[in-house]
């Protein structure tokens, strides 16, 4: 057998870290080729890794909660094929091995080599059980020196996939648990006595890891990573490189309320029925044909406005592990029908946590929804690199004047954040006109094309 390790590949966009979130196989498992073997979490996205082999896991470097980057080994393989020189056994400081073997390519950049040679860092723990209990085996308070990312494994003790991955859920490592299984298994039996202890050993402790993030605690830290730092980082280096103005227009928009129900009754497929945001966005990319101006970024070096002449729209979307804006390509070439599809299916994989990187990028101006929060209007701030962002608020049924009398209309409000480098006010004036035209009067588009 061939011991072969694997990388954390490179999963694009200039990622140059991950944090490994759980491994979906254990050592001493069977695996097959490009079988789901963990899941990381880059700042973009969660990101399932396939293996590169076909072969029995015989090591895994890296804990859960473990930040990596790019280059770094993660996991050894036994497969098959002749014995192959092993290299000399790097020391606890050595750089990763030079040589790792490189696979089919099946994710981006798989093997790349790291450009830092920065070790592995544990995220930062809630808290840490008390001088007085700190005799209990448990992986979750253990200090970083104690469980070395590249400790040998080969002595794992054996047990079943569940009881492996309820382990890992409560951080305990097997090894400190003596099994009364067959030939030393270790059985949930074992873990949950072994967890019963550790609970009651804590108990007598002064501060517990549990303790400290309870809602009863006064206070709660949470690591600031993945998808949070990368947009408290973009939203800072937004609101400081490029100066922002924000105009308002408060419209009826009963006229396209009445348009979505009647197609969204014609509509071929659920999937394909548009609702307000779809017809909004379409608005937009009709717009933006009059107001360029509108969907352009600033080429700093070299001294340039870029104006696209394609809308790469970007959603915003919030999901459980924070915001993110994937985008619909050639937004402004799809159909209603298709532009819905489209919207309806960023939005439910961004809710997954499974937008790949690549779908968050290449964006030319971006629409927000706060609407669906019953927020009646904002001032986003712009996406990085781009000259707009439209933030569509909530439909108010509300008393309007219409025809010369008042009467219960929807009304919505429409905000629209610009660069003001890149964009005049009368230039973002006139394009949030046009939106808010065609959102009250859907007919008039037939003089905008």
């Amino acid at each position: 057998m061939t011991v072969k390790e694997f990388a954390l590949p490179d999963l694009g966009e200039g990622l140059t870290e991950s944090e490994l979130v759980s491994w979906r196989v254990a050592v001493g498992d069977t695996v097959q080729l490009n079988q789901i073997i963990a899941e990381v979490e880059t700042a973009k996205a969660l990101v399932e890794l396939p293996a590169p082999y076909e072969g029995r896991v015989s090591q895994l470097f890296v804990e859960p909660g473990v930040t990596v980057s790019v280059g770094e080994r993660i996991v050894a393989f036994e497969v098959g094929g002749p014995e192959e020189p092993a290299p000399d056994a790097p020391t606890r400081d050595a750089q990763v091995p030079a040589v790792v073997d490189a696979p089919e390519p099946n994710l981006v950049g798989y093997g790349a080599k790291a450009d830092s040679t920065a070790r592995p860092q544990r995220r930062a723990r809630v808290a840490a059980f008390a001088s007085g209990a700190t005799t209990v085996p448990d992986a979750r308070v253990a200090a970083p020196s104690d469980v070395p990312s590249a400790a040998p494994t080969a002595d794992r003790p054996r047990s079943t996939p569940p009881v492996r991955k309820l382990a890992r859920e409560h951080g305990v490592d097997l090894a400190s648990i003596a099994g009364t299984g067959e030939r030393g298994l270790v059985t949930r039996h074992d873990l949950e006595a072994f967890l019963e202890a550790a609970t009651g050993a804590a108990s007598t402790g002064a501060t517990t890891a549990a303790s400290a993030a309870t809602p009863t605690g006064r206070e709660t830290r949470i690591p600031i990573k993945g998808v949070r730092k990368a947009t408290a980082e973009a939203m800072v280096r937004s609101a400081f490189t490029a100066p922002q103005a924000t105009v308002f227009l408060t419209v009826d928009a009963t006229p396209t309320m009445e348009l979505v129900e009647r197609l969204r009754a014609a509509a071929e497929s659920p999937e394909r029925r548009p609702g307000l945001l779809t017809v909004i966005a379409k608005a937009l990319c009709i717009a933006v044909r009059r107001t360029p101006e509108v969907n352009a970024r600033w080429d700093d070096p070299a001294q340039e406005i870029v104006q696209f002449g394609y809308v790469n729209l970007g959603i915003a979307a919030a999901t459980p592990r924070g915001l993110v804006v994937p985008t619909v390509r050639d937004a402004d070439a799809l159909g209603l029908g298709d532009l819905a599809a489209s919207i309806r299916s960023l939005a439910e994989t961004a809710r997954a946590g499974r937008t790949a990187p690549e779908s968050m990028t290449g964006g030319t101006i971006t629409i927000t929804n706060v609407g669906v929060f019953g927020i009646d209007a904002g001032t986003p701030i712009l996406t990085p690199g781009e000259a707009a962002i439209l933030a569509v608020g909530a439909v108010r049924r509300q008393p309007w004047e219409f025809r010369g009398e008042v009467a219960l209309r929807d009304v919505l409000t429409l905000a629209l954040s610009f660069d003001h480098r890149l964009v005049d006010g009368e230039q973002a004036a006139r394009f949030l006109a046009d939106i808010g035209r065609i959102v009250s009067d859907p007919a008039s588009v037939l003089t905008m094309v």
